[in-house]
């Protein structure tokens, strides 16, 4: 696809001007399918220090940090939080922000995971989107709205909601656990993961005998994600029980 062929040329850059500058650099921000061809192109080059971070542990879009031996994540990510308090009456939903920043006529790829609670937001954006957010931010259709600039560091991220789902299978195979947790047939499940709709801990994969294990967390496109949170004792049927936790 000529999108992606930009991507990485994009990204290919950024990593050259860490390791000949010895300077941090870094991408916009990739959404899971990206950051697996992003993970390729770095994987290729030698002794490159490189991290996918969103401004918190579960991030769905995050940005490739290119970082030289000086320096650390902590201390030199590109990331900021944009705090968003909204004044209506109407709670506003994910769409509403994310069209009216559409219309400032900002990128999708300058603005990170957007986590909506009652009274607003969290933005996580790109350090350098700073000022004009802050000056020009101010409604989601006719909603007013106030703008705030925090360190990620302060990000209110919503309780998860999630239902238990308790099975047993064959082997802990990535195809048997997504036929399972999204109840599917072993084939369906296989076509989906030979097609490139299944993403472990946020990495596309396409091998379907690919093993997991407890704690992984599985995403289906269009599906939902689930996270393996039990793997028990072997039944009597010789099958592996497993407990399940898909996210609301």
């Amino acid at each position: 696809m000529k999108e992606d062929t930009i991507l990485l040329a994009g990204i290919e850059d950024k990593i050259h001007q860490c390791l000949e500058r010895d300077m941090v650099t870094n991408s916009v921000f990739l959404d899971m399918r990206q950051m697996t061809l992003a993970e390729g192109l770095c994987r290729q080059q030698k002794g490159l220090r490189y991290s996918f971070y969103g401004g918190y542990e579960d991030a769905e879009r995050r940005v490739a940090v290119f970082l030289p031996d000086y320096a650390e994540l902590a201390e030199y990510h590109p990331l900021a939080l944009l705090r968003i308090t909204q004044n209506g009456y109407r709670t506003l939903s994910h769409r509403d922000y994310l069209g009216s920043l559409m219309g400032l006529g900002i990128k999708r790829e300058m603005i990170g995971d957007i986590l909506v609670r009652e009274n607003g937001a969290d933005i996580v954006i790109i350090r350098d989107m700073e000022d004009f957010l802050l000056y020009h931010y101010e409604k989601a259709g006719r909603t007013s709205l106030k703008a705030e600039i925090l360190s990620v560091a302060e990000i209110i991220v919503p309780e998860s909601r999630f239902e238990e789902k308790r099975d047993s299978v064959a082997s802990l195979r990535l195809d048997n656990l997504i036929a399972s947790a999204f109840s599917l047939s072993r084939g369906r499940a296989a076509a989906a993961i030979e097609g490139g709709l299944v993403f472990v801990n946020g990495l596309q994969i396409e091998k379907t005998d690919r093993q997991i294990k407890e704690g992984d967390k599985l995403v289906l496109r269009g599906k939902g994600k689930i996270l393996l949170r039990e793997v028990g004792s072997v039944t009597k049927k010789n099958r592996r029980s497993v407990v399940f936790h898909k996210y609301l």
